[in-house]
């Protein structure tokens, strides 16, 4: 599915629409998307993750009627970086699991519900790419939504940084009903986000088998990097930098483990 220009909001659902920040790289992809949550006929508005505070794009969500709330995935620059500056201009207050990133509202916890613009919004608390990552589950129309910053993303696999707390973070998300729709962080949204979990579960143990195999033929004191250069030999040099760290993620986890 293709993504739309920079600076348009583009419709996903009867209830979300994405807009997509140009600051394109390999960490982001196209992207950071930026998703505007609203009830058909409700004149409010919910921005999930406002990005960087780039001008061009602020400008487009400051030009929004009605913004209520402004909610944070997770810490991480390219996400949230736009909140306070959002937030002085529409008067709406900042909620996230860290409270450090709040802005008159309260932070969110592991099974909150959050209402607002006409919808009911339920968090978890699904670590692993940080440690104060959540996702937001939408029900409309009796089609599920599950906004994923970036735990789960629309293209590829995401950086950890707890590879423990991330496998049990996906656990969690595939007990979702099937056809659930995935709104991720970076990326096409996602027609079934539970099969993509299980996809993402399976990725995980085969990259585990391969870190393991990796360390018994470098020796159990291997560094992230010499298991890269093993296990990534095929891949394009630009992502050893993001799969170094998901390795290090890894061999803690063995490590851990025994």
């Amino acid at each position: 599915m293709s993504h739309p220009a920079y600076g348009v909001l583009r419709p996903v659902s009867p209830i979300a629409s994405v807009l997509l920040q140009n600051n394109p790289s390999t960490m982001t992809l196209e992207g950071t998307n930026t998703w505007v949550l609203q009830a058909p006929g409700v004149a409010g508005r919910i921005v999930v993750d406002p990005g960087y505070a780039l001008d061009e794009h602020l400008d487009v969500l400051s030009g929004l009627a009605g913004i209520e709330l402004i909610v944070l995935t997770h810490r991480h620059p390219d996400h949230v970086e736009a909140a306070p500056v959002l937030a002085e201009r529409v008067g709406a207050p900042v909620r996230a699991f860290d409270a450090s990133l709040c802005r008159e509202g309260d932070p969110l916890g592991d099974g909150d519900v959050v209402r607002a613009a006409g919808l009911t919004l339920r968090v978890t608390h699904t670590p692993g790419h940080t440690d104060d990552s959540i996702v937001l589950r939408v029900d409309h129309d009796d089609r599920v939504h599950v906004l994923t910053g970036d735990t789960v993303l629309g293209r590829g696999t995401t950086v950890l940084s707890d590879l423990g707390d991330y496998l049990d973070s996906l656990r969690i998300l595939c007990a979702l009903p099937p056809n659930t729709l995935g709104l991720p962080g970076h990326g096409p949204e996602l027609s079934d986000l539970t099969s993509t979990v299980t996809e993402y579960l399976r990725h995980r143990e085969q990259r585990l088998d391969q870190v393991r195999r990796a360390l018994r033929e470098l020796g159990d004191d291997a560094t992230a990097r010499q298991v890269v250069e093993l296990v990534y030999a095929d891949v394009d040099r630009a992502l050893w930098g993001p799969a170094e760290a998901s390795v290090q993620a890894q061999l803690e986890y063995l490590r851990s483990r025994g």
